[in-house]
């Protein structure tokens, strides 16, 4: 078992009255990790500790910035295998999917290193005469970075690593799901030298997240907030920042569209559904959740997706390797089954897989999916994907439309052309030709629409969320007023 503190202005310390809360292994129900359970004079410390460190951390200069975030990324990396064993304790992720995170972890603090001399500003042409007039990025403030479980390093590091690039303080509040997986990013920080009170961290019980969180949103010093996970509790959070008038960049759910032309590359259609598909056991925001096949080559897709979900290794994944390990808990099960069952009486075919009766769920396939079934417009967040053949062009965009969610998407056609005008009229933030839905990469600009969310992590456009543009002014020459 392992114990996790708080980590406030520098130092480890116990939540206030020394209180805990236990996360369990969602195999065999055994403690995994039993960590603070902050209360809100916790969560106010925080903000002060961040408050109280910006001024002096915004001063740091990018080449000092940079160094700091490097060396954290090298720390992280050498954090490998406690990382993957906090992530299979934790969530019961298997060890493939660790590593993955391990290694975007490690690259989103690398390119947040260099993002830090790409904080750039504009001259902006004035009519007036002799006035330089300039756009400058500035720093926010503090930062409120709220991550989920899922994806545990890489959505941890992408909460914290370009708000401190862009001289932000941060407060990382950290899943109650993986708090000591959670809890290494910040010891990676802490270890390569950033100065007291610029990353704090706070866990919490469960039953106290609302308190906890409101808290957070409403302190006057916390300037910006980024909020990964679902999207009721993203629309709880908008709420919340509304209210205090404080941006917020906020990814929420999905339900992911790949589109399989008729002209597509068969193979390679296949091995991007069932990676986008089963990755993690489909517990990813941008796991593919609907297969949408051209009825003219669907039978041949069809059973050769089921030949290559069906040879997917399940298990438990502290027992070796394993491509599908354990899901989140329960509740997944339920829920799966449920979109199952409900499917089935409706007239979908199982194509492979099927029930569970245990958090180790199978790759399960369902085919002739139609509108009036749950499953075609529910995330299932989990090894159950749905298929739903379409005629033509013009039917399978409007399939991939006809949700409410906007995250990623995916096309396969041999023809460019034709796949580019199917991607600019799907409705998603992001959309990847003839790849899976599951891609991620530090530099990119990730974001949704519709009820995937609003804003944009990553690159360019991360440093535009987590900095102030200001306008200013210098009169170079006299100027002429008009009394």
């Amino acid at each position: 078992m392992k114990e996790m503190a708080l980590f406030i202005d520098g130092n480890h310390v116990p939540a206030a009255g020394k209180a805990t809360f236990d996360r369990r292994n969602p195999l065999d129900g055994e403690v995994a990790t039993r960590a603070a359970a902050a209360s809100v004079s916790d969560a106010q410390a925080a903000v002060r500790s961040a408050a109280q460190a910006f001024p002096a951390w915004a001063a740091v200069g990018p080449g000092k910035r940079r160094s700091l975030l490097d060396e954290a990324a090298r720390v992280l990396a050498a954090k490998s295998d406690a990382l993957v064993v906090a992530m299979m304790a934790e969530t019961g992720a298997s060890e493939v999917w660790a590593r993955f995170n391990i290694h975007l972890g490690v690259e989103s603090l690398r390119e947040a290193a260099a993002m830090t001399t790409q904080i750039t500003g504009e001259v902006i042409p004035s009519d007036i005469p002799g006035n330089l007039a300039l756009g400058v990025r500035q720093p926010a403030g503090v930062v409120l970075g709220i991550a989920p479980w899922n994806a545990p390093i890489i959505l941890g590091v992408r909460a914290i690593a370009t708000p401190l690039a862009c001289g932000n303080t941060v407060i990382f509040k950290g899943s109650e799901v993986c708090p000591a997986t959670h809890g290494l990013i910040v010891d990676a920080l802490h270890e390569a030298g950033l100065p007291r009170g610029v990353v704090n961290f706070i866990t919490n019980a469960p039953e106290d997240a609302a308190s906890i969180v409101e808290t957070l949103i409403t302190a006057p010093a916390v300037r910006r907030v980024n909020f990964t996970g679902s999207t009721r509790v993203g629309k709880v959070i908008a709420r919340l920042c509304a209210d205090a008038l404080k941006p917020a960049v906020l990814e929420l759910g999905g339900k992911a569209p790949l589109l399989v032309l008729a002209d597509a590359d068969m193979e390679a259609a296949v091995e991007g559904a069932a990676f986008g598909a089963f990755i993690n056991s489909g517990q990813v925001c941008m796991s593919t959740e609907r297969i949408i096949v051209d009825e003219r080559i669907a039978d041949a897709f069809v059973e050769r997706l089921r030949l290559k979900a069906s040879s997917l290794s399940l298990g438990d994944p502290r027992n070796g390797p394993v491509v599908l390990g354990s899901v989140f808990d329960m509740s997944t099960v339920h829920r799966c089954n449920a979109l199952i069952d409900d499917a089935l009486e409706k007239g979908a075919t199982l194509v492979c897989g099927g029930r569970a009766t245990d958090t180790l769920m199978p790759a399960t396939l369902l085919d002739n999916v139609t509108s009036a079934m749950k499953i075609f417009s529910e995330e299932s967040f989990g090894p159950v994907k749905p298929i739903v053949r379409v005629r033509g062009d013009e039917e399978a965009i409007a399939c991939a439309n006809e949700n409410s969610y906007g995250l990623s998407a995916a096309v396969f056609s041999r023809d460019v052309a034709r796949a580019m005008q199917v991607a600019a009229r799907i409705q998603s933030g992001i959309c990847h030709i003839n790849g899976p839905t599951v891609h991620d990469e530090a530099q990119m600009p990730f974001g949704g629409v519709k009820e995937s969310g609003v804003g944009r992590f990553g690159g360019r456009a991360g440093i535009a969320e987590f900095t102030d543009l200001r306008w200013i002014t210098v009169q170079t020459t006299p100027r002429h007023y008009p009394f």
